[in-house]
Protein backbone atom coordinates (compact mmCIF):
# COMPACT_ATOMS: atom_id res chain seq x y z
CA UNK A 1 0.00 0.00 0.00
CA UNK A 2 1.35 3.46 -0.93
CA UNK A 3 2.08 6.23 1.53
CA UNK A 4 -0.96 8.24 2.63
CA UNK A 5 1.21 11.35 2.44
CA UNK A 6 2.46 10.71 -1.08
CA UNK A 7 -1.20 10.41 -2.13
CA UNK A 8 -1.52 14.08 -1.04
CA UNK A 9 -5.03 14.00 0.48
CA UNK A 10 -4.80 17.77 1.02
CA UNK A 11 -5.22 18.52 -2.70
CA UNK A 12 -9.01 18.30 -2.35
CA UNK A 13 -8.83 21.43 -0.17
CA UNK A 14 -7.22 23.50 -2.93
CA UNK A 15 -9.47 26.09 -4.62
CA UNK A 16 -10.37 25.18 -8.21
CA UNK A 17 -7.95 27.83 -9.54
CA UNK A 18 -4.93 26.34 -7.74
CA UNK A 19 -2.99 23.58 -9.54
CA UNK A 20 -1.62 20.62 -7.61
CA UNK A 21 1.80 21.40 -9.08
CA UNK A 22 3.33 24.58 -10.44
CA UNK A 23 5.56 24.42 -13.51
CA UNK A 24 9.18 24.73 -12.42
CA UNK A 25 10.47 27.33 -14.82
CA UNK A 26 13.86 29.01 -15.07
CA UNK A 27 12.70 31.63 -12.58
CA UNK A 28 15.01 33.70 -10.41
CA UNK A 29 14.28 36.28 -7.72
CA UNK A 30 16.24 38.96 -9.62
CA UNK A 31 14.55 38.00 -12.90
CA UNK A 32 11.12 38.59 -11.34
CA UNK A 33 12.16 42.07 -10.21
CA UNK A 34 13.68 42.98 -13.58
CA UNK A 35 10.57 41.81 -15.45
CA UNK A 36 8.35 44.05 -13.33
CA UNK A 37 10.77 46.99 -13.36
CA UNK A 38 10.95 46.83 -17.17
CA UNK A 39 7.25 46.30 -17.90
CA UNK A 40 5.82 48.47 -15.13
CA UNK A 41 8.51 51.09 -14.62
CA UNK A 42 6.12 53.83 -13.52
CA UNK A 43 4.13 51.70 -11.07
CA UNK A 44 4.78 52.20 -7.35
CA UNK A 45 7.34 49.73 -5.98
CA UNK A 46 7.40 51.15 -2.44
CA UNK A 47 5.13 53.30 -0.34
CA UNK A 48 7.63 54.62 2.21
CA UNK A 49 5.46 56.19 4.89
CA UNK A 50 3.56 58.75 2.73
CA UNK A 51 6.03 58.85 -0.17
CA UNK A 52 5.74 56.91 -3.46
CA UNK A 53 8.85 55.34 -5.06
CA UNK A 54 8.34 53.83 -8.55
CA UNK A 55 9.91 50.66 -9.90
CA UNK A 56 12.11 52.59 -12.32
CA UNK A 57 13.79 54.49 -9.47
CA UNK A 58 14.58 51.30 -7.51
CA UNK A 59 15.89 49.80 -10.76
CA UNK A 60 18.04 52.83 -11.66
CA UNK A 61 19.43 53.17 -8.13
CA UNK A 62 20.27 49.46 -7.92
CA UNK A 63 21.97 49.62 -11.36
CA UNK A 64 24.17 52.46 -10.12
CA UNK A 65 24.96 50.75 -6.83
CA UNK A 66 25.77 47.52 -8.67
CA UNK A 67 28.39 49.38 -10.73
CA UNK A 68 29.76 50.84 -7.48
CA UNK A 69 29.89 47.35 -5.94
CA UNK A 70 31.81 46.11 -8.97
CA UNK A 71 34.26 49.00 -8.75
CA UNK A 72 34.76 48.11 -5.08
CA UNK A 73 35.83 44.62 -6.12
CA UNK A 74 32.68 42.54 -5.73
CA UNK A 75 32.14 39.68 -8.16
CA UNK A 76 29.65 36.85 -8.62
CA UNK A 77 29.46 34.59 -5.57
CA UNK A 78 30.84 37.21 -3.15
CA UNK A 79 28.77 38.17 -0.09
CA UNK A 80 27.48 41.55 1.05
CA UNK A 81 25.91 42.13 4.47
CA UNK A 82 22.71 44.20 4.42
CA UNK A 83 22.03 45.42 7.96
CA UNK A 84 19.02 47.72 7.61
CA UNK A 85 15.60 48.44 9.02
CA UNK A 86 12.59 48.25 6.66
CA UNK A 87 13.67 51.10 4.40
CA UNK A 88 13.67 51.30 0.56
CA UNK A 89 17.45 51.09 0.50
CA UNK A 90 17.08 47.43 1.48
CA UNK A 91 15.65 46.80 -1.99
CA UNK A 92 18.32 48.93 -3.66
CA UNK A 93 21.20 47.18 -1.87
CA UNK A 94 19.73 43.72 -2.50
CA UNK A 95 18.88 44.11 -6.18
CA UNK A 96 22.27 45.75 -6.81
CA UNK A 97 23.96 42.65 -5.36
CA UNK A 98 21.79 40.23 -7.31
CA UNK A 99 22.47 42.01 -10.60
CA UNK A 100 26.09 40.95 -10.07
CA UNK A 101 25.23 37.46 -8.80
CA UNK A 102 26.42 38.55 -5.35
CA UNK A 103 24.86 36.87 -2.29
CA UNK A 104 23.01 39.04 0.24
CA UNK A 105 23.46 38.36 3.96
CA UNK A 106 20.51 40.13 5.65
CA UNK A 107 21.05 40.80 9.35
CA UNK A 108 19.01 41.99 12.30
CA UNK A 109 19.76 45.71 12.89
CA UNK A 110 19.74 45.09 16.64
CA UNK A 111 22.95 43.03 16.46
CA UNK A 112 26.04 44.38 18.19
CA UNK A 113 29.76 44.01 17.44
CA UNK A 114 30.22 40.42 18.67
CA UNK A 115 27.25 39.12 16.67
CA UNK A 116 28.12 41.13 13.57
CA UNK A 117 31.69 39.87 13.73
CA UNK A 118 30.46 36.26 13.77
CA UNK A 119 28.15 36.74 10.77
CA UNK A 120 30.71 38.70 8.76
CA UNK A 121 33.35 36.03 9.38
CA UNK A 122 31.09 33.04 8.83
CA UNK A 123 29.79 34.42 5.53
CA UNK A 124 33.15 35.87 4.45
CA UNK A 125 31.38 39.08 3.46
CA UNK A 126 33.51 41.74 1.76
CA UNK A 127 31.12 44.66 2.11
CA UNK A 128 28.68 45.91 4.76
CA UNK A 129 25.68 48.15 4.04
CA UNK A 130 24.02 49.59 7.14
CA UNK A 131 22.19 52.60 8.51
CA UNK A 132 24.31 55.54 9.61
CA UNK A 133 22.66 55.45 13.05
CA UNK A 134 23.64 51.78 13.47
CA UNK A 135 27.24 52.36 12.40
CA UNK A 136 27.53 55.42 14.66
CA UNK A 137 26.53 53.29 17.65
CA UNK A 138 29.15 50.60 17.03
CA UNK A 139 32.86 50.30 17.69
CA UNK A 140 33.73 49.70 14.05
CA UNK A 141 37.17 48.36 14.89
CA UNK A 142 35.53 44.91 14.96
CA UNK A 143 35.66 45.03 11.14
CA UNK A 144 39.47 44.79 11.30
CA UNK A 145 39.12 41.14 12.24
CA UNK A 146 36.77 40.35 9.33
CA UNK A 147 37.11 40.24 5.53
CA UNK A 148 34.88 43.32 5.19
CA UNK A 149 36.78 45.86 3.10
CA UNK A 150 34.12 48.52 2.60
CA UNK A 151 31.41 50.10 4.77
CA UNK A 152 28.47 51.84 3.07
CA UNK A 153 25.97 53.79 5.15
CA UNK A 154 22.59 55.33 4.41
CA UNK A 155 19.99 57.24 6.39
CA UNK A 156 16.37 56.34 7.06
CA UNK A 157 15.66 59.92 5.92
CA UNK A 158 17.50 59.65 2.59
CA UNK A 159 14.60 58.75 0.30
CA UNK A 160 12.13 61.21 1.80
CA UNK A 161 12.03 64.39 -0.34
CA UNK A 162 13.33 67.44 1.49
CA UNK A 163 10.06 69.30 0.99
CA UNK A 164 7.99 66.45 2.46
CA UNK A 165 7.18 66.37 6.17
CA UNK A 166 9.37 63.99 8.18
CA UNK A 167 7.36 60.99 9.46
CA UNK A 168 6.73 61.19 13.20
CA UNK A 169 8.65 57.93 13.72
CA UNK A 170 11.78 59.53 12.24
CA UNK A 171 11.46 63.00 13.80
CA UNK A 172 14.33 62.40 16.24
CA UNK A 173 16.71 61.15 13.55
CA UNK A 174 19.42 63.10 11.76
CA UNK A 175 21.75 62.04 8.98
CA UNK A 176 25.11 61.06 10.49
CA UNK A 177 28.49 61.17 8.78
CA UNK A 178 30.37 57.98 9.66
CA UNK A 179 34.19 58.19 9.37
CA UNK A 180 35.69 56.02 6.61
CA UNK A 181 32.25 55.02 5.32
CA UNK A 182 30.90 55.59 1.82
CA UNK A 183 27.45 57.13 1.45
CA UNK A 184 24.96 55.02 -0.51
CA UNK A 185 23.20 57.92 -2.23
CA UNK A 186 26.51 59.57 -3.13
CA UNK A 187 27.60 56.30 -4.77
CA UNK A 188 24.31 56.11 -6.64
CA UNK A 189 24.78 59.64 -7.90
CA UNK A 190 28.42 59.03 -8.85
CA UNK A 191 27.62 55.99 -11.00
CA UNK A 192 24.24 57.13 -12.29
CA UNK A 193 23.52 56.71 -16.00
CA UNK A 194 26.52 54.44 -16.56
CA UNK A 195 25.48 51.26 -18.39
CA UNK A 196 25.46 48.10 -16.28
CA UNK A 197 26.34 44.72 -17.74
CA UNK A 198 24.63 42.34 -15.30
CA UNK A 199 25.81 38.81 -14.53
CA UNK A 200 23.83 35.77 -15.60
CA UNK A 201 21.99 34.40 -12.55
CA UNK A 202 20.60 30.84 -12.48
CA UNK A 203 17.85 29.39 -10.23
CA UNK A 204 20.41 27.33 -8.29
CA UNK A 205 22.51 30.41 -7.46
CA UNK A 206 22.27 31.59 -3.86
CA UNK A 207 20.26 34.78 -3.33
CA UNK A 208 20.40 35.09 0.46
CA UNK A 209 22.31 33.58 3.33
CA UNK A 210 19.62 33.88 5.97
CA UNK A 211 20.98 32.97 9.39
CA UNK A 212 18.89 30.72 11.57
CA UNK A 213 19.58 29.41 15.06
CA UNK A 214 19.67 25.66 15.47
CA UNK A 215 18.85 23.69 18.59
CA UNK A 216 22.60 23.30 19.07
CA UNK A 217 25.62 25.27 18.00
CA UNK A 218 25.98 28.74 16.49
CA UNK A 219 23.60 30.20 13.87
CA UNK A 220 23.89 28.73 10.38
CA UNK A 221 23.42 30.43 7.02
CA UNK A 222 20.51 28.90 5.14
CA UNK A 223 21.32 29.04 1.42
CA UNK A 224 18.10 30.47 -0.01
CA UNK A 225 18.45 30.14 -3.79
CA UNK A 226 16.96 32.37 -6.48
CA UNK A 227 14.86 29.40 -7.58
CA UNK A 228 13.62 28.70 -4.03
CA UNK A 229 12.46 32.28 -3.60
CA UNK A 230 10.91 32.63 -7.05
CA UNK A 231 9.01 29.36 -6.55
CA UNK A 232 7.52 30.32 -3.21
CA UNK A 233 6.59 33.78 -4.50
CA UNK A 234 4.43 31.92 -7.02
CA UNK A 235 3.00 29.78 -4.24
CA UNK A 236 1.82 32.92 -2.46
CA UNK A 237 0.53 34.30 -5.75
CA UNK A 238 -1.75 31.32 -6.42
CA UNK A 239 -2.73 30.50 -2.84
CA UNK A 240 -3.55 34.12 -1.93
CA UNK A 241 -4.83 34.97 -5.42
CA UNK A 242 -2.50 37.95 -5.69
CA UNK A 243 -3.10 40.26 -8.66
CA UNK A 244 -2.24 43.80 -9.78
CA UNK A 245 -4.71 45.33 -7.31
CA UNK A 246 -2.94 43.98 -4.23
CA UNK A 247 -0.80 46.08 -1.89
CA UNK A 248 1.67 44.38 0.49
CA UNK A 249 1.95 45.59 4.08
CA UNK A 250 5.68 45.20 4.80
CA UNK A 251 5.39 44.63 8.52
CA UNK A 252 7.76 41.64 8.89
CA UNK A 253 11.47 42.52 9.08
CA UNK A 254 13.03 42.36 5.62
CA UNK A 255 16.04 40.50 7.06
CA UNK A 256 13.69 37.62 7.94
CA UNK A 257 12.55 34.99 5.42
CA UNK A 258 8.96 36.24 5.76
CA UNK A 259 9.99 39.73 4.68
CA UNK A 260 12.26 38.35 1.97
CA UNK A 261 9.60 36.17 0.33
CA UNK A 262 6.12 37.17 1.57
CA UNK A 263 6.86 40.88 1.09
CA UNK A 264 9.68 41.59 -1.38
CA UNK A 265 9.53 38.53 -3.65
CA UNK A 266 5.76 38.50 -4.10
CA UNK A 267 5.71 42.27 -4.70
CA UNK A 268 8.47 41.96 -7.32
CA UNK A 269 6.72 39.04 -9.03
CA UNK A 270 3.30 40.70 -9.20
CA UNK A 271 4.63 44.25 -9.83
CA UNK A 272 2.74 45.57 -6.81
CA UNK A 273 3.84 48.00 -4.08
CA UNK A 274 5.11 47.13 -0.63
CA UNK A 275 4.45 49.53 2.25
CA UNK A 276 7.58 50.18 4.33
CA UNK A 277 7.79 52.22 7.52
CA UNK A 278 11.18 51.65 9.14
CA UNK A 279 10.00 49.24 11.87
CA UNK A 280 6.75 47.97 13.34
CA UNK A 281 4.64 50.45 15.24
CA UNK A 282 0.97 49.51 15.77
CA UNK A 283 -0.44 53.02 15.35
CA UNK A 284 1.55 53.71 12.18
CA UNK A 285 0.67 50.25 10.83
CA UNK A 286 -3.04 50.94 11.21
CA UNK A 287 -2.69 54.40 9.63
CA UNK A 288 -0.82 53.08 6.60
CA UNK A 289 -3.19 50.13 6.06
CA UNK A 290 -5.98 52.68 5.74
CA UNK A 291 -4.00 55.24 3.68
CA UNK A 292 -2.57 52.86 1.07
CA UNK A 293 -5.43 50.33 1.17
CA UNK A 294 -3.15 47.43 2.11
CA UNK A 295 -4.66 44.10 1.11
CA UNK A 296 -2.19 41.47 2.31
CA UNK A 297 0.61 40.66 4.69
CA UNK A 298 2.23 37.80 6.55
CA UNK A 299 2.97 38.83 10.13
CA UNK A 300 3.53 37.12 13.45
CA UNK A 301 0.45 36.76 15.64
CA UNK A 302 2.03 39.20 18.10
CA UNK A 303 1.57 41.92 15.46
CA UNK A 304 -2.17 41.23 15.39
CA UNK A 305 -2.30 41.20 19.19
CA UNK A 306 -0.54 44.60 19.28
CA UNK A 307 -2.96 46.02 16.69
CA UNK A 308 -5.98 44.76 18.65
CA UNK A 309 -4.69 46.44 21.80
CA UNK A 310 -4.11 49.81 20.11
CA UNK A 311 -6.82 52.47 20.61
CA UNK A 312 -6.89 53.27 16.86
CA UNK A 313 -8.10 49.78 15.90
CA UNK A 314 -11.73 50.91 15.96
CA UNK A 315 -11.03 54.24 14.23
CA UNK A 316 -9.29 52.94 11.11
CA UNK A 317 -10.90 51.56 7.97
CA UNK A 318 -9.36 48.12 7.49
CA UNK A 319 -11.87 46.93 4.90
CA UNK A 320 -9.15 46.49 2.25
CA UNK A 321 -7.10 44.20 4.51
CA UNK A 322 -8.68 40.94 3.32
CA UNK A 323 -5.54 38.79 3.02
CA UNK A 324 -4.22 39.06 6.57
CA UNK A 325 -1.96 36.05 7.17
CA UNK A 326 0.01 35.03 10.24
CA UNK A 327 3.13 32.91 10.45
CA UNK A 328 6.29 32.42 12.47
CA UNK A 329 4.61 31.69 15.82
CA UNK A 330 1.64 29.61 16.99
CA UNK A 331 -1.78 31.12 16.29
CA UNK A 332 -4.61 30.63 18.75
CA UNK A 333 -8.16 30.25 17.43
CA UNK A 334 -9.27 32.65 20.20
CA UNK A 335 -7.00 35.43 18.87
CA UNK A 336 -8.30 34.92 15.32
CA UNK A 337 -11.88 35.24 16.60
CA UNK A 338 -11.04 38.40 18.55
CA UNK A 339 -9.37 40.04 15.55
CA UNK A 340 -12.30 39.20 13.30
CA UNK A 341 -14.84 40.54 15.77
CA UNK A 342 -12.90 43.82 16.03
CA UNK A 343 -12.04 44.36 12.37
CA UNK A 344 -14.24 42.07 10.31
CA UNK A 345 -11.10 40.41 8.90
CA UNK A 346 -10.17 36.76 9.32
CA UNK A 347 -6.52 35.93 10.05
CA UNK A 348 -5.30 33.10 7.82
CA UNK A 349 -2.55 30.77 8.92
CA UNK A 350 0.69 30.09 7.09
CA UNK A 351 3.54 27.91 8.28
CA UNK A 352 7.11 27.46 7.17
CA UNK A 353 10.74 27.95 8.09
CA UNK A 354 13.81 29.76 6.84
CA UNK A 355 14.80 26.40 5.35
CA UNK A 356 11.53 26.22 3.36
CA UNK A 357 11.77 29.80 2.12
CA UNK A 358 8.65 30.83 4.03
CA UNK A 359 5.56 28.73 3.23
CA UNK A 360 5.45 24.96 3.34
CA UNK A 361 1.78 25.02 4.47
CA UNK A 362 -0.87 27.67 3.93
CA UNK A 363 -4.59 28.22 4.37
CA UNK A 364 -5.87 29.08 0.89
CA UNK A 365 -7.50 32.50 0.68
CA UNK A 366 -11.24 32.46 1.43
CA UNK A 367 -10.97 29.09 3.19
CA UNK A 368 -11.30 28.81 6.95
CA UNK A 369 -8.76 26.72 8.84
CA UNK A 370 -10.34 23.91 10.88
CA UNK A 371 -9.76 23.64 14.62
CA UNK A 372 -8.49 20.35 16.01
CA UNK A 373 -11.30 18.97 18.20
CA UNK A 374 -8.81 17.25 20.50
CA UNK A 375 -6.35 20.06 21.28
CA UNK A 376 -8.22 23.16 20.11
CA UNK A 377 -5.25 24.03 17.88
CA UNK A 378 -5.91 25.96 14.69
CA UNK A 379 -4.68 24.26 11.54
CA UNK A 380 -1.59 25.81 9.91
CA UNK A 381 -3.06 24.92 6.52
CA UNK A 382 -2.39 22.43 3.76
CA UNK A 383 0.93 21.68 2.06
CA UNK A 384 1.81 23.94 -0.86
CA UNK A 385 1.82 22.80 -4.52
CA UNK A 386 4.60 20.37 -5.53
CA UNK A 387 5.28 19.49 -1.88
CA UNK A 388 5.00 16.23 0.01
CA UNK A 389 4.84 16.56 3.79
CA UNK A 390 4.96 13.59 6.16
CA UNK A 391 4.53 12.94 9.86
CA UNK A 392 7.16 10.52 11.14
CA UNK A 393 7.92 8.97 14.50
CA UNK A 394 9.92 11.44 16.62
CA UNK A 395 12.33 8.79 17.92
CA UNK A 396 12.68 6.64 14.81
CA UNK A 397 12.77 9.49 12.25
CA UNK A 398 11.62 7.32 9.32
CA UNK A 399 8.47 5.45 10.34
CA UNK A 400 5.43 7.20 8.89
CA UNK A 401 2.55 7.75 11.30
CA UNK A 402 -1.10 7.56 10.24
CA UNK A 403 -3.42 10.61 10.17
CA UNK A 404 -4.24 11.84 13.66
CA UNK A 405 -0.98 10.70 15.27
CA UNK A 406 1.62 13.18 16.49
CA UNK A 407 5.19 13.10 15.18
CA UNK A 408 7.89 15.18 13.51
CA UNK A 409 7.00 17.14 10.39
CA UNK A 410 9.31 16.38 7.44
CA UNK A 411 9.13 18.27 4.14
CA UNK A 412 10.04 17.56 0.52
CA UNK A 413 9.71 19.92 -2.43
CA UNK A 414 11.22 22.77 -4.49
CA UNK A 415 10.91 25.22 -1.59
CA UNK A 416 13.67 23.52 0.44
CA UNK A 417 17.17 24.98 0.63
CA UNK A 418 20.09 22.90 -0.67
CA UNK A 419 21.81 23.25 2.72
CA UNK A 420 23.67 25.48 5.15
CA UNK A 421 26.61 27.67 4.19
CA UNK A 422 29.88 25.75 4.69
CA UNK A 423 28.27 23.43 7.25
CA UNK A 424 28.01 19.99 5.61
CA UNK A 425 27.41 18.14 8.90
CA UNK A 426 24.53 20.44 9.89
CA UNK A 427 23.13 20.00 6.38
CA UNK A 428 23.29 16.19 6.60
CA UNK A 429 21.60 16.29 10.01
CA UNK A 430 18.67 18.44 8.83
CA UNK A 431 18.23 17.34 5.19
CA UNK A 432 18.25 13.63 4.37
CA UNK A 433 17.76 12.55 0.75
CA UNK A 434 16.02 15.84 0.09
CA UNK A 435 13.71 15.57 3.12
CA UNK A 436 13.91 18.43 5.62
CA UNK A 437 13.52 17.38 9.25
CA UNK A 438 11.87 20.47 10.70
CA UNK A 439 12.17 19.80 14.44
CA UNK A 440 8.50 20.76 14.69
CA UNK A 441 5.97 18.29 16.01
CA UNK A 442 2.48 18.03 14.58
CA UNK A 443 -0.12 15.88 12.87
CA UNK A 444 -2.30 15.62 9.78
CA UNK A 445 -6.02 14.92 9.95
CA UNK A 446 -7.93 12.63 7.57
CA UNK A 447 -8.70 15.55 5.26
CA UNK A 448 -5.09 16.61 4.81
CA UNK A 449 -5.07 19.63 7.15
CA UNK A 450 -1.93 19.97 9.28
CA UNK A 451 -1.57 21.07 12.89
CA UNK A 452 1.67 22.13 14.57
CA UNK A 453 1.85 21.01 18.17
CA UNK A 454 5.26 22.41 19.19
CA UNK A 455 9.01 22.34 18.80
CA UNK A 456 10.59 19.02 19.84
CA UNK A 457 12.84 20.85 22.31
CA UNK A 458 9.86 22.52 24.08
CA UNK A 459 8.22 19.24 25.12
CA UNK A 460 7.39 19.07 28.86
CA UNK A 461 7.36 15.67 30.55
CA UNK A 462 5.29 15.88 33.75
CA UNK A 463 4.96 12.69 35.79
CA UNK A 464 5.81 10.75 32.65
CA UNK A 465 3.09 12.43 30.59
CA UNK A 466 3.96 14.49 27.52
CA UNK A 467 2.65 18.05 27.59
CA UNK A 468 2.99 20.30 24.58
CA UNK A 469 3.03 24.00 25.59
CA UNK A 470 0.80 24.90 22.65
CA UNK A 471 -2.07 22.81 24.06
CA UNK A 472 -1.96 24.74 27.33
CA UNK A 473 -1.48 28.15 25.67
CA UNK A 474 -4.49 27.64 23.40
CA UNK A 475 -6.71 27.15 26.46
CA UNK A 476 -5.25 30.12 28.37
CA UNK A 477 -5.91 32.37 25.35
CA UNK A 478 -9.62 31.63 25.78
CA UNK A 479 -9.60 33.60 29.05
CA UNK A 480 -10.98 37.08 28.30
CA UNK A 481 -8.34 38.89 30.37
CA UNK A 482 -5.32 37.33 28.64
CA UNK A 483 -3.30 39.30 26.10
CA UNK A 484 -0.29 36.97 25.66
CA UNK A 485 0.90 33.74 27.20
CA UNK A 486 3.83 31.35 26.96
CA UNK A 487 4.14 28.01 28.73
CA UNK A 488 7.37 26.25 29.77
CA UNK A 489 8.41 23.27 31.84
CA UNK A 490 10.11 23.95 35.16
CA UNK A 491 11.92 21.45 37.41
CA UNK A 492 9.71 19.72 39.96
CA UNK A 493 11.10 17.33 42.62
CA UNK A 494 8.04 15.08 42.47
CA UNK A 495 6.77 15.31 38.85
CA UNK A 496 10.19 15.75 37.20
CA UNK A 497 8.83 18.79 35.39
CA UNK A 498 5.72 20.80 35.95
CA UNK A 499 3.84 23.25 33.76
CA UNK A 500 4.34 26.97 34.33
CA UNK A 501 2.50 29.70 32.42
CA UNK A 502 3.73 33.25 31.98
CA UNK A 503 0.77 35.53 31.30
CA UNK A 504 0.51 39.15 30.14
CA UNK A 505 -2.92 40.64 30.84
CA UNK A 506 -4.83 43.05 28.66
CA UNK A 507 -4.61 46.71 29.57
CA UNK A 508 -6.93 47.56 32.44
CA UNK A 509 -7.28 43.95 33.59
CA UNK A 510 -4.43 44.07 36.10
CA UNK A 511 -5.72 43.38 39.60
CA UNK A 512 -8.97 41.88 38.38
CA UNK A 513 -7.53 38.40 37.84
CA UNK A 514 -5.26 36.31 40.04
CA UNK A 515 -2.87 33.48 39.07
CA UNK A 516 -5.24 31.14 40.88
CA UNK A 517 -8.08 32.27 38.58
CA UNK A 518 -6.04 31.30 35.51
CA UNK A 519 -5.15 27.92 37.04
CA UNK A 520 -8.81 27.24 37.90
CA UNK A 521 -9.87 28.27 34.37
CA UNK A 522 -7.45 25.74 32.87
CA UNK A 523 -8.20 22.99 35.38
CA UNK A 524 -11.79 22.68 34.18
CA UNK A 525 -10.77 22.61 30.51
CA UNK A 526 -7.89 20.12 30.26
CA UNK A 527 -6.47 16.88 31.61
CA UNK A 528 -5.13 16.96 35.16
CA UNK A 529 -1.50 16.41 34.09
CA UNK A 530 -1.63 19.35 31.64
CA UNK A 531 -3.01 22.34 33.48
CA UNK A 532 -0.43 24.84 34.82
CA UNK A 533 0.54 24.46 38.46
CA UNK A 534 2.24 27.87 38.41
CA UNK A 535 1.18 31.14 36.77
CA UNK A 536 3.34 34.25 36.78
CA UNK A 537 2.05 37.59 35.51
CA UNK A 538 4.48 39.59 33.38
CA UNK A 539 4.14 42.91 31.58
CA UNK A 540 4.86 41.24 28.26
CA UNK A 541 6.19 37.96 26.94
CA UNK A 542 9.81 38.29 25.72
CA UNK A 543 10.00 37.75 21.99
CA UNK A 544 12.30 37.97 19.01
CA UNK A 545 12.09 40.90 16.60
CA UNK A 546 10.06 38.63 14.32
CA UNK A 547 7.48 37.96 17.04
CA UNK A 548 8.40 34.47 18.21
CA UNK A 549 8.06 33.97 21.95
CA UNK A 550 11.38 33.30 23.66
CA UNK A 551 10.52 30.28 25.78
CA UNK A 552 14.27 29.78 26.31
CA UNK A 553 14.45 33.16 28.08
CA UNK A 554 11.49 32.23 30.28
CA UNK A 555 13.06 28.89 31.20
CA UNK A 556 16.24 30.71 32.21
CA UNK A 557 14.15 33.14 34.25
CA UNK A 558 12.77 30.24 36.32
CA UNK A 559 16.33 29.15 37.15
CA UNK A 560 17.60 32.57 38.24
Amino acid sequence: MGSVYEARPWLKNYPAEVPSDLDIGNWTAIGDFLNSATQYADKPAVYYFDHVIPYKLINEFSDSLAIAYRDLGLKKGDRVVVDLQNVPQFLVATYAAWKLGVIVVPLNPMYKEKELSYFCNDSGAKLLVTLDEIAAGLDLSFLNDTQVETLITTSALDLIPSDDPVPSMLKQKEKVVVPNALDLLELVEKYRHRPLKPENVEPEDIAYLTYTSGTTGPPKGAMNTHGNIAFNARVYQVMQMIDEKDVVLGVAPLFHVTGEVAHLAIAALAAIPVILFYRFDPGETLRLIEKWKATMTVASITVYIALMNHPDISKRDLSSFVKAYSGGAPVSAAIVEQFQSLTGQYVYNVYGMTETNSPSHIVPWRKKAPVDPVSGALSVGVPIPNAIIKIVDVEDGTKELPPGEIGEIVDFGPMIIPGYWQKPEETRHAIKDGWLYTGDVGKMDQDGWFYVVDRKKDLIVASGYKVWPRDVEDVIYQHPAVKETAVVGVPDPYRGETVKAFVALKEGMEGSVTPEDIIAFCKTRMAAYKYPREVEFVKEIPKTLTGKFLRRTLRQKTKS
